[in-house]
């Protein structure tokens, strides 16, 4: 399927579509994840994938990827269609900070506003993965099983 977004709906009561992140939520705040939800789940659904990446972070990797991961979460069940603000359950990955779970906005002072695009992936295979992974880690092994995602986006600038 590629990456491409389906029908599968992402909403969050932290923030809406486009709408500013809650200082809770950020690296200034208690840096805890907001909660989220799904609905429109495609038939054939097996688990679930989570990410939040910032594309506007001024950074470029020598392999051509772009921007920060805050947030890599997997082993979502199929029954799950939401996650509590600062849930500690299925499988964290790495995030570009460099720690295990997530790890919120916080763009470099001054930068101006940035958008945050947390995804929600479904995926027909549940193969159990390891935890640790990084975003790009999991997406070499999940992309050829994505039968559906789309996104919520959040802004939040430093000044």
């Amino acid at each position: 399927m590629g990456f491409a977004l389906s029908d599968l709906t992402l909403t969050s009561g932290a923030f809406q579509e486009n709408g500013a992140i809650p200082t809770r939520h950020t690296g200034e705040g208690e840096d805890v994840s907001p909660a989220l939800a799904w609905s429109n789940v495609p038939d054939g659904t097996r688990a679930f994938a989570v990410i939040c990446h910032d594309p506007d972070a001024p950074l470029v990797s020598p392999n051509g990827t772009y921007g920060f991961a805050h947030w890599v979460l997997y082993n979502i069940p199929n029954d799950v269609v939401e996650l509590a603000e600062g849930t500690d359950q299925y499988t964290p990955g790495k995030n570009d900070f460099g720690n295990v779970g997530y790890g919120g906005p916080m763009p470099p002072e001054g930068h101006g506003l940035h958008r945050y695009y947390f995804w929600v992936l479904a995926l027909n295979d549940d193969e159990q993965l390891p935890s640790g992974l990084s975003l790009w880690q999991l997406l070499e092994r999940i992309e050829p099983k994505i039968i559906g995602m789309n996104r919520l986006v959040g802004t939040y600038q430093r000044d």
